[in-house]
């Protein structure tokens, strides 16, 4: 049976070789944005990790902290937490100098109509804390947003980015001013291009699944889509500190397979027991078949696969919803393909 601790436990849970790696590490761990959707879990994952390797390096969590909830589970699990809202020169100048960081404070939804709040995010703030975590060893979590849409098997690290409106230019901005520090200063970085992660709690397969739930057509203007589980997502980002270079590399991470929304649909619904209706189809635009993909053979490389299949998601999707599974509210909008959010 399906349950927010076991979900959690699931995602929050080191691997063998996340242990080995973190044992590697010196210096503790600086997680700045740590209060979104993959944080709390990041940071948690991360303290357990230490622990396992019998170390006792901090783990340091800053965000706002709007909610409470994230704070309150983050203290629980032994990471320390730090209220600061990252714009403010005064209480950024405060935090701690610490060796390992990762950097994930950003904005995406509600860009179109407050463009200028994304760019101070997104493109300001991180000029502001290349400049002051110069020293550190520095993951940037950026988006497969930066790519241009693409044919399957999708973009690879050296596929030029062509963003496609505001946010995701803005993304590319936050990406450049990590990679001016590590020229400028010898930074070491990694930029860290997600392309949809997945708790169960929100994600494509919860876009896709409620739809079908609440008898909605399931749009098919973007066809295909890459996922992959939060748990591998946020190990890939710890052991990414070790692979921070200057100059900057970069490394697309999401799950290997590429899935149909439409055949995805299908399998969702037969598991909630409800058909989903559609809404055109797959191919129809004039773009065919090209979709936001990423090829992340390099992440697989380095760290080999995701440790849960896009079908195993697919299975644990329908049932978490059939078991009252709750919702974060956050769609990924992963149909739109004019990059307006």
């Amino acid at each position: 049976m399906w349950t927010e601790e076991r979900l959690n436990g699931l995602l929050t849970a080191p691997s063998a070789a996340l242990t080995v790696d973190l044992q590697r590490l010196s210096g503790d761990l600086l997680v700045l944005g740590a209060g979104g959707k993959m944080g709390p879990s990041l940071c948690v994952l991360a303290k357990r990790a230490f622990e396992t390797a019998g170390k006792t390096a901090r783990v340091v969590a800053v965000s706002r902290f709007s909610g409470g909830e994230e704070q309150n589970y983050l203290e629980e699990n032994g990471v320390e937490t730090i209220q600061a809202d990252l714009l403010d020169p005064a209480q950024r100048a405060a935090l701690p100098q610490i060796e390992n960081v990762i950097y994930m404070a950003g904005r995406k939804f509600g860009t179109r109509g407050q463009e200028w709040l994304t760019w101070a995010m997104n493109a300001s703030l991180p000029a502001f804390a290349a400049e002051q975590f110069r020293e550190s060893r520095v993951v940037v979590f950026s988006s497969g947003n930066v790519y241009p849409l693409a044919p399957p098997p999708g973009c690879t690290e050296e596929t030029p980015p062509a963003p496609l409106g505001e946010y995701a230019m803005s993304c590319l901005a936050r990406e450049r001013a990590f990679e001016y520090a590590a020229e400028a200063y010898g930074t070491k970085v990694l930029l860290y291009r997600l392309n949809y992660a997945t708790d169960l709690r929100y994600g494509v397969l919860y876009d896709i699944a409620e739809h079908i739930l609440e008898g909605r057509p399931v749009p098919l203007r973007m066809p295909r889509f890459n996922i992959i589980w939060q748990g591998s997502a946020n190990e890939i980002a710890l052991r990414s500190l070790l692979h921070t270079a200057s100059p900057a590399r970069r490394l697309n991470v999401t799950g290997p397979e590429i899935l149909s929304v439409k055949e995805t649909a299908i399998h969702l619904g037969a598991i909630l027991g409800k058909a989903p209706v559609f809404e055109g189809r797959e191919g129809e635009s004039a773009e065919g078949e090209i979709a936001l993909l990423s090829d992340a053979s390099r992440a697989c490389e380095l760290f080999g696969p995701p440790a849960v299949s896009a079908d195993t998601l697919i299975e644990w999707q329908g049932q978490w919803l059939l078991e009252g599974g709750r919702g974060l509210g956050k769609t990924t909008c992963f149909e739109k393909r004019d990059g307006s959010y």
